[in-house]
């Protein structure tokens, strides 16, 4: 208890612990507030109840291995953490994909973002009372997922980008599925915006709540949906292209509100764009062609090449069981996640594991605003402002 200065003379403050076990911060974390009465005075994020030693466990991997760690970091991104950690090896490695396979990884990736928006505004809406919304994101969620387990034979963590490519080729009948999703996604965004955009108790639960201005949002380093409803167009894909991107004609939605309502259109107008992007992607990719790129001892061979060469069944045994050796040096990647700006760094001393590695995760970065964003605004406003920066505290307690 601390005595604060209000209106009406000197008053009681009090301290309350929202979390760890708290079904609307969205993992384990911990935020300590200070109230005066229902408005916020101050709020002190809590980090590490949930520590999983990712990175350091990366360091005790093969290359090759730490990709099934990556999918458990942001667990609604498992794709777009392989790739970036894919693509910062390639780049230690100075290997060129085949693009055919860059095509597929943007087709994959965008459809994970997708998956990981309706994760959101699943979980977001139903924080804020909406409980249709809820079943209906998590009914299309489902169609995305079982493409995922066509690929991979894995409907989350599907590990299926690998260092110079995917695991496998393209299943058959792929095409049909992916077309089938597209050609049913767009009215059931419309069917979210129909029972939101314009509803008075969605409008008034976030409307001019959780204001940031843009030169404070920049100043925290934030980036993703959070900055881009801030007014600042800042994209990766746009601005630093990766795995081709820069051959897809896509926008970038903004909004200059800034507020929780901002946050959201942002999002819904982002999963229109991913369909946009997943429908080129699909003009784009060939029915025949590598996935993998050619480098004997560090990508493995063809199954049909290790029955009938010798030599091919040697650099299987010896890159499944000792790895591969990157020449020494380091490497730094960053892409667009689906809650901003993912980069990944990876030193090589020239073993088989990597000396370091380090993921720069938007989850993380952008967690430092909530106190921004909450301090003066009511108790029941803080969910809708943990909502609206879409944390995964797999990623921010890496």
């Amino acid at each position: 208890m601390t005595t604060v200065e209000t209106a009406t003379g000197a008053a009681k403050t009090m301290v309350l612990n929202m979390g760890p076990q708290h079904p609307s911060t969205h993992g384990v974390l911990r935020i300590l507030l200070e109230l005066d009465g229902e408005t916020v005075v101050k709020a002190i994020p809590d980090l590490g109840y949930l520590h999983t030693g990712i990175e350091k466990s990366c360091e005790d991997k093969t290359y090759s291995q730490a990709i099934t760690l990556t999918d458990r970091m942001d667990y609604l991104n498992p794709l777009g953490n392989n790739l970036v950690y894919c693509l910062a090896v390639e780049k230690l490695l100075g290997l060129e994909v085949p693009k055919r396979a860059q095509y597929i990884r943007v087709m994959m990736v965008e459809l994970q973002r997708i998956s990981s928006h309706l994760v959101w505004l699943g979980t977001h809406a139903i924080d804020l009372g909406a409980m249709s919304v809820f079943l209906y994101c998590f009914r299309e969620r489902e169609e995305i997922l079982k493409i995922f387990e066509m690929f991979a034979g894995q409907r989350m963590m599907t590990s299926y980008i690998r260092i110079g490519g995917l695991s496998v080729d393209v299943p058959t009948g792929w095409r049909a599925a992916v077309e089938r999703f597209l050609k049913m996604m767009p009215s059931r965004v419309d069917e979210y915006e129909k029972l939101l955009t314009e509803n008075r108790i969605w409008m008034g639960r976030t409307q001019g709540v959780g204001y940031i201005s843009a030169d404070d949002a920049i100043a925290l380093s934030m980036t993703g949906p959070t900055l881009r409803a801030a007014g600042v167009p800042y994209d990766n894909r746009k601005y630093f292209p990766y795995s081709s991107y820069e051959e897809f004609d896509f926008d970038v939605p903004t909004r200059t509100e800034s507020d929780c309502f901002a946050r959201y259109l942002v999002r819904v107008s982002e999963m229109r764009e991913s369909l946009k992007i997943i429908r080129q992607a699909l003009g784009k990719i060939s029915n025949e062609g590598p996935v993998m790129a050619e480098a004997p001892g560090v990508i493995p061979p063809q199954r049909e090449k290790m029955k009938t060469e010798m030599e091919a069944l040697i650099y299987h045994f010896k890159i499944f069981t000792e790895g591969f050796s990157p020449a020494p040096g380091e490497a730094f990647v960053t892409i667009e996640s689906p809650r901003g700006e993912l980069g990944c760094f990876i030193a090589s001393d020239g073993s088989p594991k990597p000396l370091r590695a380090h993921f720069r995760g938007p989850s993380y970065i952008n967690l430092q605003a909530l106190p921004k964003l909450i301090e003066g605004q009511l108790i029941s406003d803080v969910i809708a402002c943990i909502g609206t920066i879409d944390i995964v505290l797999g990623e921010v307690d890496r």
